[in-house]
């Protein structure tokens, strides 16, 4: 248990860059080359995304659409709708700023390699998990904008060229990986340590990036360790709703054990690979910091309590010989 919940080295190596741009921030001429570097480390992760991806696992997943809308259900109504009741409840109780951050946390879409990775590990339905998660970031590109638009305050609302951004950064280098996949897939499925190295490598950039800009504005003078000791808090307390109510929803809506598995990894993730490229396309450089702070502290909170998670439900898997027993006449 306590080798589950101890820190990995990618969280490490966040809390390592976070520190980096507090000491040695980006500024002044360096921010537009290291923009551009980020961006371009963006679209190549999604291009490996895009052409790893199968499509037959796709087209498997496909006719579980019960299944989708219920994991969509829990990413796009049952999180925005926590989300406003705790900006409600904590206005004024915490920084504006982290509230705010709190809230977009809970607008984003699902990850895609952890859902489908617990989902894998506790046995439950991967095809679904693969199709559903990923339709969850595809339709994220348009929902989240949309979404931060009609809930969060932003002065001028969400431009479409914000959303082209967005799209260019993520949707388009994701439907080029999948069109080039035939030619290309291949490299990619025997190379998976690519596209974790490019995966990890992209959010520590955007990491960098947004905290050296929120540093050269003040970042740590307005925030208290009870500011973060009240966000840990709230983040453990909004991924224990989602995953209680995702696994008790699933079960009332009649939904078999494999199936289960894939609504509560699926629909209790936010992504942080992008939650952060989202994040610097919407809010302005000296707020991004701040705002990605709730995302960065839930995405590690959600890893060590899914690990754990997924393994309890590996362990209480049903053997042969029950499911023969169950499924014989009485």
């Amino acid at each position: 248990m306590l080798s589950l919940l101890r820190p990995d080295p990618f969280t490490l190596l966040l809390v390592a860059t976070v520190a980096l741009a507090s000491f040695l921030p980006v500024y002044g001429a360096g921010i537009p080359i290291f923009s551009a570097i980020t961006t371009a480390a963006i679209a190549l992760l999604f291009f490996l995304h895009g052409a790893r991806l199968s499509r037959d696992a796709v087209i498997a997943g496909l006719v579980h659409w019960r299944l989708h809308l219920t994991v969509l259900a829990a990413t796009f109504i049952l999180f925005p709708v926590l989300g406003l009741a705790i900006n409600g409840a904590l206005a004024g109780l915490i920084n504006p700023m982290l509230a705010a951050g709190l809230l977009y946390l809970c607008l984003l879409p699902s990850t895609v390699q952890s859902s489908i990775a617990f989902t894998s590990i506790a046995g439950g339905n991967v095809a679904a998990a693969v199709c559903s998660a990923s339709a969850s970031n595809l339709l994220g590109v348009f929902l989240t904008p949309l979404l931060v638009a009609l809930f969060m305050n932003l002065k001028g609302g969400v431009s479409w060229g914000a959303v082209g951004g967005i799209v260019g950064q993520i949707l388009v280098p994701f439907v080029l990986g999948q069109l080039l996949r035939p030619w290309v897939g291949a490299f990619v499925g025997r190379h998976k340590q690519l596209v974790n190295v490019v995966d990890r490598g992209s959010i520590l950039l955007v990491v960098f990036l947004a905290f050296s800009e929120a540093v050269v504005h003040g970042l740590w003078t307005s925030l208290s360790i009870d500011d973060f000791v009240v966000l840990f808090l709230i983040d453990a307390a909004l991924l224990a709703l989602v995953l209680v109510a995702t696994t008790y929803g699933s079960r009332l809506l009649g939904f078999n054990r494999a199936d289960e598995i894939a609504i509560v990894f699926c629909g209790s993730k936010k992504t942080l690979a992008s939650g952060l490229p989202m994040a610097s396309v919407l809010f302005s450089p000296q707020t991004v910091g701040i705002i990605v702070l709730p995302l960065m502290l839930f995405h590690q909170i959600q890893l060590m309590v899914c690990a754990v998670l997924a393994r309890r439900y590996a362990r209480r898997a049903p053997t042969e010989g029950e499911l023969e027993a169950a499924a014989s006449p009485r």
